[in-house]
């Protein structure tokens, strides 16, 4: 990964970690594939290397991710989801041709088709996020507790009462934010 870009934030879920790559939304935004080898790269280290990426798909990317984002945040927050959301992500869901193979180890790869690679990995992105927004996972949808981020995760914790979409980020963020409150209260004590 290039230094010029900010790192990727991974998670163990496809459709929220897309979601990630744009964080901040409620602050000073962070986008994270800001060009079309940036979601290539995204792409790879998800599992679904594609050869290039065109501003064109980029774009069909951003509004995917976005779709999911604002679906995913409805689940999460129990409301109506957004008809355009669930026009965006059934579209890129359905024009998948991406072929799920086993591996000899056992283990699940997208298989992509090479003229159709990008819109294959949007595919199965959008299919992630059914099954995730549908609730045919083991977990929940919940959002980060930040103020600024606002993030759409999904919680597998055994409580199911994570609140930080990424410790290492906004939970850190805010514990050293409530950590310097207490100790300014403290030392402005008589």
């Amino acid at each position: 990964m290039s230094a010029a870009f900010p790192d990727f934030r991974l998670g163990a879920v496809l459709a929220t970690s897309f979601t990630g790559t744009l964080s901040e939304r409620h602050g000073d935004s962070v986008e994270r594939i800001p060009t079309p080898g940036r979601l290539a790269d995204w792409l790879a280290v998800s599992g679904l290397a594609v050869d290039g990426c065109t501003p064109a798909q980029l774009d069909l990317a951003r509004e995917l991710r976005e779709a999911i984002h604002a679906a995913a945040t409805a689940a999460a927050l129990e409301q109506a989801l957004p008809a355009s959301a669930v026009r965006v992500i059934n579209e890129r869901s359905v024009r998948g041709r991406a072929a799920a193979v086993l591996t000899a180890e056992g283990e699940r790869r997208w298989q992509l088709h090479p003229a159709t690679g990008v819109e294959d990995a949007l595919g199965v992105i959008a299919a992630d996020a059914v099954g995730v927004i549908a609730g045919d996972r083991d977990g929940r949808l919940a959002l980060c507790a930040s103020p600024t981020c606002l993030a759409a995760f999904f919680d597998t914790s055994r409580s199911r009462t994570r609140r930080w979409c990424d410790m290492n980020t906004c939970g850190n963020r805010q514990k050293k934010a409530r950590f310097q409150a207490n100790r300014r209260g403290s030392t402005a004590a008589p």
